[in-house]
């Protein structure tokens, strides 16, 4: 999709020069964990997350445009057309930046899911996993051929299902309702590898993604 028409020019005229955003892919990412698991936040909840994650206050527009987005997005993910899609910048980009946008959005994606308190359900635990991985992605300039679009292709199609998965059957809590404007967001932490010992913790069915991930967050 376009630039123009995906929002990638408007979220990244708005988000780019937020030093703590690797990507406004990132930013993305972590509004649609969230919105798997809690309802749209209003503007001042947005202020309260990101002072949490060390943001500095978002000015008027950039924290209109973040809030209208997360309500629409909100709909695309209740939606039984499946149109979610990530925020990724175009195929006019060179695949090794839109990879990385790709990599960021799933970083976001994980700790979204995780500081909005989502529990992993038995299902769920190979997909955060997979989106794990992914977000570790890196594509060299020797990829960048029509193998490498097509896996790029193929990626970006099986992440865009995964908030879906996570959304359904979900009951929306209120954002201040769950832990994440009641304390500090985790310390920014490299990507642990999944482990045999967080698939037995699956017993637990409300076991949080935080305790089994640790992705890196804004920074």
């Amino acid at each position: 999709m376009q630039d123009d028409i995906s929002g990638w020019n408007d979220w990244n005229g708005a988000f780019r020069a937020i030093p703590e955003l690797n990507s406004p892919s990132e930013l993305h990412g972590l509004m649609t964990g969230m919105l798997c698991v809690a309802q749209a936040p209003t503007s001042e909840q947005w202020q309260a997350v990101l002072a949490q994650l060390g943001f500095q206050p978002l000015e008027e527009q950039p924290l209109q445009l973040l809030t209208e987005e997360a309500e629409d997005l909100a709909h695309a993910l209740a939606d039984a057309t499946l149109d979610y899609m990530p925020l990724l910048p175009d195929d006019e980009h060179p695949l090794s930046e839109r990879a990385t946008a790709l990599g960021d959005w799933c970083s976001g994606l994980l700790l979204g899911f995780g500081l909005a308190g989502g529990a992993v359900r038995r299902d769920e635990a190979e997909l955060l996993a997979d989106v794990q991985q992914i977000a570790t992605i890196s594509f060299e300039e020797d990829d960048d051929d029509e193998e490498g679009e097509i896996s790029y292709a193929d990626l970006v199609e099986f992440v865009r299902l995964i908030p879906l998965s996570l959304a359904t059957g979900r009951e929306k809590i209120l954002l201040q309702q769950s832990a994440l404007l009641a304390q500090p967001a985790p310390s920014a932490l490299p990507v642990q590898p999944f482990s045999e010992a967080d698939a037995s913790r699956l017993s637990d069915p409300f076991a949080s993604v935080v305790e089994m991930f640790q992705p890196d967050r804004p920074s």
